[in-house]
């Protein structure tokens, strides 16, 4: 299975039930806290509607009619610039190791860039070594706190990259 065998695609209505259960699936895999983190956000049940403001866009991996992984961009929330954040990047198990976290980071900082935005980032936790590698390789920096306000305090690795 190659990644020619996966569409990426903007978000429609009817893919909220199985985004959520695709986020859900991967925090649980990976023993994330449902506390303060996306698990708990009432947004994750709502990801169509969430992404449907000007300054943000929601894009889907699909294989077999199925939504198998997904990442967003929006405007980072409490923080005045142009300034985006990459939110709810999920892969199950089966859309890994297959280059489409290169493909989705690269669709979602186009349209970040499109969008007028400078810097875009994001949030994530220590043990994601592979989100983290994926990151590190896509031109992402380490910061030392938190800028904006996500209401995710259990993620406590923040990074950022100049569009």
């Amino acid at each position: 299975m190659s990644s020619t065998d996966f569409i990426i695609r903007e978000i429609i209505h009817q893919d909220n039930a199985q985004v959520a259960k695709v986020i859900r699936d991967v925090l649980i895999e990976f023993g994330v806290p449902k506390v303060g983190t996306a698990y708990e956000d009432k947004a994750t049940d709502l990801m169509f509607e969430n992404f449907q403001k000007p300054t943000s866009t929601y894009y889907v991996i699909e294989h077999n009619n199925k939504i198998v992984g997904g990442a967003g961009i929006a405007q980072l929330d409490n923080f005045d610039g142009k300034t985006c954040e990459l939110q709810k990047m999920y892969f199950l198990p089966i859309s890994r190791g297959k280059g489409l976290g290169k493909k989705l980071i690269s669709c979602c900082l186009k349209k970040a860039k499109d969008l007028g935005f400078e810097n875009c980032y994001l949030e994530t936790l220590p043990y994601m070594e592979a989100a983290r590698a994926l990151y590190k390789k896509n031109g992402f920096v380490n910061l030392d706190k938190p800028i904006g306000n996500t209401g995710h305090y259990s993620c406590n690795v923040w990074m950022i990259k100049t569009l």
